[in-house]
């Protein structure tokens, strides 16, 4: 087990990531709240998805911007070394031949901070996310 020093939660994990104190409420308080180094692939990614479903609801479900329509579409999130697109098994599976320079497991996408992405290709996916699981 191991206790955050600043909030004094318990994680199994030791390092755990997590927000200390009060969870942001909007997309762009979460982008504001990260490291330096996150925030401008965070920005690009939060203006390309909002561009590509702007029809969608923006929210944060389980501390991660998330995009809406009756459930969540696509989420992201930020790590120490990349940032996490979360648009489910399915999509990862349908874009599998266009992923093979990311990291990629089971409804995940791993971005790199210091590899250029292909931001058509994020766009595409939030549109079949929303396509496909905003009916």
């Amino acid at each position: 087990m191991w206790t955050c020093p600043k909030c004094g939660r318990t994680f199994a994990r030791n390092g755990q990531d997590h927000y200390c104190g009060k969870p942001p409420e909007t997309i762009d308080e979460y982008i504001l709240n990260q490291p330096e180094k996150a925030q401008p692939l965070l920005k690009e990614i939060n203006e390309t998805i909002r561009a590509a479903i702007p029809d969608t609801m923006e929210k944060i479900s389980w501390s991660m911007p998330t995009y809406w329509k009756k459930r969540n579409l696509i989420q992201f999130a930020a790590f120490k070394n990349h940032v996490g697109l979360y648009p489910g098994p399915e999509a990862v599976e349908k874009f599998a031949d266009r992923l093979t320079g990311y990291q990629t497991q089971k409804g995940t996408i791993r971005l790199p901070y210091d590899q250029p992405l292909d931001w058509e290709l994020v766009a595409e996916i939030a549109v079949w996310c929303e396509k496909e699981n905003g009916k």
